[in-house]
């Protein structure tokens, strides 16, 4: 590419993001349409060793029932970026929003949540809802039964800035998400998202279960967040709660509980 139409792509993406400063936030594409306006928008938060993707099932039936939904990127860097950043992502919808965290994404809605005015309702879908001061890797010891507690089990692999973590592929299936197809999680398992090392010691902050109304989904059968850590959790905020016989990855393997859920939060917090 020759230099002059690189610096005309480098203005022309300069003055976009200068219109866009100058007009301030905006609105997510899901709320402009108009017969969705009675409808919060559905914001899924994806956790450690998975992507957005995970979520394509529960927005699909999200989306055919008329709900708005985003299913953003979570960092997993630091818990405290990682929550600004979804707060940053949230604050340019109009509108109720209900936020949904599977895993390491329920530590990120729990911190994020408390500076969004918007945010109507909380849902946990196997999920970590710390309380202050609380770490990950506090809450996933607490009780016996995860794969995580054991070193051999991650694979960790430093970069510059730190060390990724990473469900060993040898026990992602058993660990993970043990009711999908083993030719699903080899898939899975080779194309995980890592999560930097240093979320599992960060403490939560203020935690905004303790001031919106939160819903949680305990997986039974879960091999990475033990299932009576998932109760504790549910039980201190006080969150109504289903249970199912699931591995970790419930959006995955049992969309359609994972949705009526949501959809359950969103009718009573309309």
């Amino acid at each position: 590419m020759h230099h002059h139409s690189l610096r005309r792509i480098l203005a022309l993406l300069l003055g976009v993001l200068t219109v866009l400063v100058l007009a301030g936030p905006v609105r997510s594409a899901g709320a402009f349409t108009a017969d969705r306006t009675d409808r919060p928008t559905v914001v899924l938060v994806h956790g450690a060793f998975a992507d957005a993707s995970g979520w394509n099932d529960v927005t699909k039936r999200l989306q055919a029932r008329g709900y708005p939904v985003l299913a953003p990127a979570n960092p997993e860097r630091r818990l405290h970026l990682d929550s600004l950043y979804l707060s940053s992502v949230v604050s340019t919808i109009e509108g109720p929003v209900i936020l949904v965290g599977h895993s390491y994404g329920g530590a990120v809605i729990t911190n994020a949540a408390t500076t969004l005015p918007n945010v109507k309702a909380l849902v946990y879908i196997a999920a970590f809802g710390p309380d202050v001061g609380e770490t990950v890797i506090d809450l996933v010891s607490r009780y016996p039964g995860s794969g995580l507690t054991s070193p051999e089990n991650l694979v960790l692999r430093p970069y510059p800035a730190g060390v990724d973590a990473y469900i060993n592929p040898r026990i992602f299936h058993e660990v993970f998400a043990a009711d999908l197809p083993a030719a699903t999680t080899a898939v899975m398992a080779a194309s995980q998202r890592p999560a930097e090392a240093a979320i599992l010691v960060q403490p939560s902050g203020f935690p905004a279960w303790r001031t919106i109304p939160s819903w949680y989904l305990v997986a039974r059968s879960d091999r990475t967040i033990p299932a009576a850590a998932e109760r504790f959790m549910a039980e201190r905020m006080g969150a109504t709660t289903v249970e199912i016989e699931s591995s970790h990855v419930a959006m995955m393997s049992h969309p359609d509980a994972v949705v009526d859920l949501i959809v359950a939060a969103a009718k009573q917090t309309n």
